[in-house]
């Protein structure tokens, strides 16, 4: 009602009914106005609005402009914390916006509320972001605000790589990419890096890797040209992560160059745990030097600078490496502490942690398990079945099936 909402403004601004009043109403009349007893003339209802420093519109309108502003303006100090340091975010930010959903209407509070609300509605795994979702896009259209476009863009075809149907998610965001750029009329640079490199990572999930390599090259070409270098780290580590699962040794030495200079630039850490990473596969795969690769893999471990989603990622080369050295029961205790992030969704991140099944499945083998063994070759097969053709996936196979040879010489 327009008396409540002149009497919390009020209060909000610290005023009293006289200061409010002042020379043109009475303490009485504006007293009858917020208990809605009195309707104010326009002329009544613009001082009022002078008073209190807003528009008559905002008085007006079921939700002023200014308290959608101070909800918007909490709502992203709780999306933007650590998800480490606050375990209900979304829920928080369900409970906030909440209560404003349905009157949210126009303008860039009421799109970005939206925004963050279907989000949130779709993290806790409750019913109708996607409609929410929709009236933020059409309303980010209107006011031309494109990279926020984008970025919901990337959101819906991101919801189905996260339920790993990569080919539905290519297909969305490239239905999404010709939407904006029908509709805007400039793609400002870092929007385009970002549809590009999301672009990029898609047809690397469904094996086109040539459209895949297109696009990435594109991306980091237009991000020289242009000395603009948001997301150059992640399409370098994108570019060396494909090198290093095609064994293109040229391309790989290339990148991982690109990501110490980036390093080296920015000190930034992520890029050195990501090359410490590859160095390990080479030693691991090419060079054999096992130890060497344990001494890595150890310092990293135990390193408390180190990222805590990279762990993981060290734990399976220390199973490989103990494999490697004969020792198969200390292989096995690493391969079983391994958890795969939940975060963890592209099929090359994936082939990383699922080859530890395969080689859960050596070590069994090696001790003359040969029931278990054949369960984690299983197991692994039905892991990488839907996944693109990888190295990876290929010592899966020939894993497969030289243990099944075994099984059936056995029978």
């Amino acid at each position: 009602m327009l008396g409540e909402r002149i009497r919390k403004l009020r209060k909000q601004k610290k005023m009293t009914l006289e200061a409010l009043a002042g020379d043109a109403l009475t303490k009485g009349m504006l007293s009858l106005i917020e208990n809605n007893k009195a309707n104010p003339s326009m002329d009544s209802l613009s001082y009022i609005a002078q008073q209190l420093g807003v528009e008559v519109t905002d008085l007006l309108e079921e939700v002023s402009s200014q308290e959608l502003r101070e909800v918007l303006e909490k709502a992203e100090k709780i999306f933007y914390q650590d998800f480490e340091e606050v375990n209900d975010q979304y829920k928080q930010l369900i409970t906030l916006i909440e209560p404003y959903a349905s009157r949210l209407a126009n303008g860039y509070e009421s799109a970005r509320l939206l925004d963050i609300y279907s989000r949130s509605l779709y993290y806790e795994k409750r019913d109708g972001w996607h409609e929410l979702l929709e009236k933020a896009a059409q309303i980010y259209d209107q006011m031309n605000l494109t990279s926020r476009r984008a970025s919901l863009g990337v959101f819906r075809s991101v919801e189905k790589f996260f339920a790993h149907d990569y080919t539905e998610s290519l297909h969305i965001h490239l239905s999404e990419r010709r939407k904006i750029e029908t509709t805007h009329a400039y793609i400002d640079p870092m929007t385009r890096l970002l549809l590009d490199y999301h672009e990029a990572a898609l047809f690397f999930a469904i094996g086109d890797t040539e459209s895949a390599t297109r696009v990435m090259n594109e991306a980091i070409t237009f991000s020289k040209e242009n000395r603009i270098f948001y997301l150059i780290d992640d399409l370098y580590r994108l570019a060396a992560g494909y090198a290093m699962m095609s064994k293109n040794v040229e391309e790989r030495e290339y990148y991982i160059r690109k990501l110490n200079q980036y390093e080296e630039f920015t000190d930034d850490n992520n890029s050195k745990w990501f090359v410490d990473l590859i160095h390990i596969e080479s030693l691991l795969t090419e060079q054999h030097e096992y130890a060497k690769a344990i001494n890595i893999i150890d310092t990293a471990l135990v390193n408390e600078k180190k990222p805590d989603y990279y762990q993981p990622y060290f734990l399976v080369e220390k199973g490989r490496a103990l494999f490697g050295l004969g020792y198969f029961s200390e292989a096995l205790h690493c391969f079983k502490e391994i958890k795969i992030p939940s975060n963890i969704h592209h099929p090359f991140d994936l082939s990383i942690f699922y080859i530890a099944d395969v080689f859960i499945a050596l070590c069994h083998l090696e001790q003359n398990n040969l029931k278990a063994a054949i369960q984690s070759a299983e197991k692994a097969m039905e892991n990488y079945n839907p996944l693109p053709n990888t190295l990876y996936k290929e010592f899966c196979i020939s894993t497969y099936q030289n243990i099944k040879i075994k099984k059936q010489a056995e029978e």
